[in-house]
């Protein structure tokens, strides 16, 4: 599998950009699709997961952030609204399939300028 992330950037603090992210090869549904994130200095930590039970996310971003699958399922998106500061990192694209593993995107810069 293959993950190709795009978005992000310098964004003002309270503003809503748009992460996708691609996937090429076998994605099943079992995979698991989701974002991470490593701020400086930090652990990198899941952000918000989904699979067709539904979505998961971390307690910080509940509420501001959401993720969501294209009609292919091959496409995840992470919608980001109300960012704060402590929300700069890279955040990285993942799936996870159960006997397979994980696998990582490139990373995409996202800097929330207060």
């Amino acid at each position: 599998v293959q993950l190709q992330a795009s978005g992000g950037g310098l964004v003002q603090a309270g503003g809503s950009p748009r992460l996708s992210c691609v996937a090429s090869g076998s994605i099943s549904s079992m995979t698991v699709m989701g974002w991470y994130r490593q701020g400086s200095g930090n652990q990198r930590e899941l952000v918000a997961t989904i699979t067709d039970g539904g979505a998961y996310y971390v307690d910080s971003v509940k509420g501001r952030f959401t993720i969501s699958r294209g009609n292919a399922k091959s496409t995840v998106y992470l919608q980001m609204n109300s960012l704060r500061p402590d929300d700069t990192g890279v955040y990285y694209c993942n799936s996870y399939t159960p006997g397979r593993g994980h696998y990582w995107g490139q990373g995409t810069q996202v800097t929330v300028s207060s």
